[in-house]
């Protein structure tokens, strides 16, 4: 959200960045493949994170407004 005071193109990217599976999914790939689990929570609550954000609708943003959402207008 913090993005979005540099605009709303650079918030809408730095959000969806931030609330698609990919950066947590390769996050705990690469801590499976170097044998370093210990951190594992962070991924896993990130995880949790999104699926939350899902749940209550809050989707990946447009440029347009931080209130347009893939899903939904909230």
């Amino acid at each position: 959200m913090l993005g979005y005071l540099a605009g709303k193109k650079l918030g809408a990217l730095a959000y969806n960045l931030a609330h698609t599976y990919t950066a947590p999914l390769l996050l705990i790939s690469i801590m499976w493949l170097s044998g370093r689990t210990t951190c594992a929570w962070v991924a896993w609550i990130w995880f949790a994170h999104i699926g939350f954000d899902r749940l209550l609708s809050y989707g990946l943003k447009y440029e347009t407004a931080f209130k347009d959402t893939h899903m939904q207008r909230v």
